[in-house]
């Protein structure tokens, strides 16, 4: 429980879509957080959101912000929505926490830098970005191990994301198999999280090469569908990762790192092989359940970690420079594999 005098920050969720329901929850769930209001142009799931959540409902960003009375909002519009709802409220001196990818552009994510530095400067007004994965337990503890250089240099890494998306997924949310909406395919829904989580693990990089393409559902969707990169990070080492949504399933997630001394194997959870034959292994104790367990269950300890910064007035770490990383990765991609009339 709260102390008594802890002041309550009004919160409102932008986007009433499937990933908005982690927010909501994570929002219902912190004792210094109050809903105060959703916002989505459809009138269907906004008068749902509204009536299971008991706030009003806005058509627009515009309608919500002209009342007052909103501290932070929550944005989990498609892609392309992104970037007009984050500038619209950092102007308006409001705290914002976006789903990825920053922006479905890099022009756009340009601006966002820029103006959540802006922000910052002017009123403490924070910008950051989901990239829940980075709280996992088994990626925290890959992370610190790495850094702490007892394993000695990295010498390289493998990844994979080996997933299952039919024709019904982009039926389902149209704009997911375009340019103009998602601003990508594969790359820019699913498995931008591994990239962000090999350039955070192993060190900034860039792309030695990369293909992306649409291998099976070439007639379903403008964008692709499988991607193949080598990146070559800042200390010199390479990794390589494959990822698909032509799968049969939803694999698990993999994620392969070689050092010196050990080799550290991410299947969800952490099992580190050291070269004196030891074995240890850290658990993901957070899976959700059902369908949709490949989302994680850390949303609600990056959002908590998200307030607790906004309340101590201490800048959030995954903020928009550091998520356009990834997305700078992908774009690369992007300009190697279609025209720029397509991508950019």
């Amino acid at each position: 429980m709260q102390p008594e005098d802890t002041p309550v920050l009004r919160a409102a969720v932008i986007g009433c879509g499937d990933i908005s329901a982690q927010h909501l929850a994570a929002i219902a769930a912190h004792g210094a957080v109050r809903l105060v209001g959703v916002v989505d142009p459809d009138p269907a799931p906004r008068a749902a959101a509204s009536a299971a959540h008991g706030v009003p409902g806005y058509a627009s960003v515009g309608e919500l912000l002209a009342e007052g009375g909103t501290d932070v909002v929550h944005v989990c519009t498609p892609h392309s929505e992104h970037a007009p709802a984050v500038l619209e409220a950092l102007a308006a001196g409001v705290h914002v926490l976006t789903e990825k990818p920053l922006a479905h552009t890099l022009a756009d994510a340009e601006r966002l830098v820029e103006a959540a530095d802006a922000a910052w400067l002017a009123g403490r007004t924070q910008l950051g970005v989901c990239f829940q994965n980075r709280y996992n337990a088994p990626v925290a503890a890959m992370r610190d191990l790495l850094a702490s250089g007892t394993l000695g240099a990295v010498i390289g890494a493998q990844a994979t994301v080996m997933w299952h998306r039919p024709p019904e997924y982009y039926a389902a949310r149209p704009w997911r198999g375009t340019w103009a909406g998602s601003g990508g395919g594969l790359l820019m829904n699913q498995a931008i999280h591994t990239l962000d989580l090999l350039q955070w693990l192993v060190g900034p990089a860039q792309v030695v090469d990369g293909r992306a393409s649409a291998r099976v559902l070439g007639d379903v969707i403008e964008v692709e569908d499988t991607a193949d990169l080598v990146l070559e990070h800042a200390g010199g080492q390479r990794s390589v990762f494959f990822a698909t949504n032509a799968n049969g399933l939803n694999a698990p997630v993999t994620l392969d790192v070689q050092t010196e001394s050990a080799e550290l194997s991410l299947r969800g959870d952490l099992t580190v092989r050291f070269a004196d034959g030891r074995v240890e292994t850290v658990e993901e104790s957070g899976v959700l359940p059902g369908e949709r367990s490949y989302w994680g269950a850390s949303h609600r300890l990056l959002i908590a970690d998200f307030y607790r910064s906004v309340a101590a007035g201490e800048r959030f770490w995954i903020g928009a420079q550091e998520a356009s990383e990834s997305l700078r990765l992908i774009k690369d991609v992007y300009a190697r594999s279609y025209s720029p009339g397509a991508w950019a």
